[in-house]
């Protein structure tokens, strides 16, 4: 960065007099697509390199005279399982959602009772396994509702007596309800104590700061945690399976137990949700790119 001079520059760059505004804006300009080049060359490397990868996985996977007129015959019964999958994450997504504030809440909570409850609640759902707690849910429950049932309480019974979409999206929301409580927990402590002091003296009540000051800004460190999250819940959907939901994986275990081909088929599903997450991913980034430009403005 130079200042401008009365002979043209030897070596054919412009140069710029940053003590002139229209010639700071032409350098910050300048720089800018400079990014934006440096950023696309990036990109097409990348791709490159993806490319390259995928050639080679390819090549290995043709030495396993793999189907492929199956898989592509096939493809379409498999797919139609993303409906039910991404249904099934949407809707563990947002009940883990509510669950996760509440338990926040419940950590930061001075009461011992509630701070028990959801320390105890997270520790029990952190450290069992989530195929476990599928099949409790499940195959226990409606033990335990067939207990209740035969002491004079069938109204109660049946509703320890879950269908497999339920079972699957109860135990999804109370597994990651326990992960996410503690991102909940942390994007709440991460606005200043003083916000809340300041709204106290303004004669807030406790709620109303929760509600007006500290979620606000709480929600945009929590949103792209929680997208993460979900993306990884598109993949352990795939646990449901186990109970005769249709979506991806068991439509895919359908035929590769039928036809014996199971390589052609999982590969299928793996790439299904490869996909997903690709997808997932690419939303997730823009959101986070919106939410930042928003900060700026």
């Amino acid at each position: 960065m130079t200042q401008s001079s009365d002979k043209p520059p030897s070596n054919g760059q412009t140069q710029y007099n940053l003590t002139q505004k229209a010639d700071q804006e032409a350098f910050a300009a300048h720089l800018l697509a400079r990014e934006r080049r440096r950023r696309l060359l990036q990109r097409v490397r990348v791709a490159l390199v993806w490319l390259i990868l995928v050639v080679i996985l390819w090549f290995l996977f043709s030495f396993l005279n793999l189907d492929v007129g199956y898989v592509a015959n096939n493809a379409n019964f498999v797919m139609l399982g993303i409906g039910v999958t991404l249904g099934v994450s949407f809707v563990s997504i947002a009940i883990a959602s509510i669950i996760a504030l509440f338990g926040a809440l419940g950590r930061l909570s001075p009461n011992p009772i509630l701070h028990g409850l959801t320390t105890f609640y997270v520790s029990i759902f952190r450290g069992t396994p989530l195929l476990v707690q599928i099949f409790i849910i499940y195959l226990g429950l409606p033990q335990i509702g067939q207990q209740i049932s035969a002491r004079g309480f069938p109204w109660l019974g049946a509703l320890f007596i879950l269908t497999a979409i339920q079972s699957g999206v109860l135990a999804l929301s109370l597994n990651y309800g326990a992960y996410m409580t503690e991102i909940f927990r942390a994007g709440i402590q991460s606005v200043s104590r003083g916000q809340w002091q300041a709204a106290a003296a303004l004669g807030m009540s406790r709620w109303q700061t929760l509600r007006l000051i500290v979620l606000p800004q709480a929600i945009k460190l929590i949103i792209p945690a929680v997208g993460n999250q979900f993306i990884a819940m598109q993949k352990d959907s795939s646990l449901v399976s186990v109970m005769g939901v249709w979506e991806i994986t068991y439509r895919a275990n359908r035929f590769a137990r039928r036809d014996s081909k199971y390589m052609e088929m999982f590969l299928l599903a793996a790439a299904v949700y490869w996909v997903l997450t690709i997808v997932s991913e690419w939303v997730l980034a823009r959101l986070e790119g919106r939410m930042a430009r928003s900060d700026v403005k």
